[in-house]
């Protein structure tokens, strides 16, 4: 097992902002984290926002211009800023983490956002 942690999420009102992180747990630096997914029920997990340890970056047509992934390089962690979020933005935030020398992909559990009035 791979341990991911992922932590940040809430219940916020439209407009609001969350900032989710992503780490492996015990320092672990055989893997690093490089994606964001949104999982909500009965649907497969939608990418939100890679990015990579070439640092080139990708977003979701929803998250552009709101959301913004960036990478503790020294604690080994991925974070999600997300700016005015929307109803739609509700779900289960998953992070992807990639083994250094395999590139064989683990998922942690998720964090639940949740935007509501």
């Amino acid at each position: 097992q791979v341990p991911v942690v992922e932590s940040g999420g809430g219940l916020v009102q439209p407009g609001e902002s969350l900032r989710l992180s992503c780490a492996l747990a015990n320092g672990n630096t055989n893997w690093v984290p490089e994606t964001w997914y949104r999982q909500t029920p009965g649907n497969q997990r939608d990418l939100v926002a890679t990015l990579t340890t070439a640092g080139a970056t990708t977003y979701a047509d929803s998250a552009k211009g709101r959301f913004t992934i960036s990478r503790d390089t020294v604690m080994n962690k991925l974070h999600l800023q997300m700016n005015n979020l929307k109803p739609e933005d509700t779900g289960v935030y998953v992070c992807e983490v990639r083994n250094i020398i395999t590139k064989v992909p683990h998922w942690g559990l998720g964090t639940q956002v949740t935007v509501s009035s």
